[in-house]
């Protein structure tokens, strides 16, 4: 003798799947307007970047997320010509400041190379190209005894010395007679943005993944 099988029961899963999916799109969607947002506000795109080193410590950290903003939206007081961005020298006469010191932190692409990681430092003081720009640095920051032995002084080209706070040295004498373009002047066409605010220990997860995509 056999029993009748009645109607199927109903899957109780499936409303818990659908409210799962309803909240997994109103997350994504929400993370997409946030970015779109900050995309709009800051005009460049990613507007957020993870600091990979130490070499803006104690101000900017490792694995900080930092807010990376167009040069030309909002300058501060003392901007440079048509740059957007306020050199260190000219910070220290205005009182333009950001992340504790005079001028503007900016990212930029090395030999303006989109390949290459982007740099994270503090725009010090321009040079026009072909200048002498041995007696305009401070000294302490400067391994050379004058113009003649640094690889790229006189300046090849127009553009910012710059250098990390928690570094010894300007980027461009990095290398000294070994440099390359890497640390020739930064023009205005290598800068992405400056840095405008971080967010402590968020960039972690960023670079967590980068690490495991690549």
């Amino acid at each position: 003798m056999s029993a009748e099988r009645g109607p199927n029961p109903p899957d109780d899963d499936e409303p818990g799947a659908v409210v799962y999916l309803l909240d997994l799109v109103s997350s994504a969607g929400a993370v997409i307007l946030v970015g779109a947002l900050l995309f709009a506000i800051s005009g460049v795109f990613p507007p957020l970047v993870a600091i990979e080193s130490g070499s803006m410590e104690p101000h900017i950290d490792t694995g900080d997320l930092v807010f990376v903003m167009d040069e030309d939206r909002f300058h501060g007081d003392g901007a440079y010509a048509d740059t957007g961005v306020v050199p260190a020298n000219r910070g220290a006469e205005t009182g333009y400041t950001s992340f504790e010191g005079p001028g503007d932190v900016i990212v930029f692409q090395p030999d303006g190379n989109e390949g290459e990681t982007p740099v994270i430092h503090r725009a010090m003081f321009w040079v026009e190209e072909g200048e002498n720009w041995y007696d305009e640095a401070d000294q302490q920051y400067i391994r050379a005894d004058g113009c003649s032995e640094l690889a790229n002084c006189p300046a090849p080209s127009s553009g910012f010395i710059t250098k990390g706070d928690n570094n010894g040295g300007y980027d461009q004498t990095s290398h000294l007679n070994s440099c390359d373009d890497r640390c020739d002047p930064v023009k205005k066409e290598w800068i992405v943005g400056t840095a405008e605010s971080r967010v402590p220990f968020l960039g972690n997860i960023r670079l967590q993944i980068q690490r495991a995509l690549a």
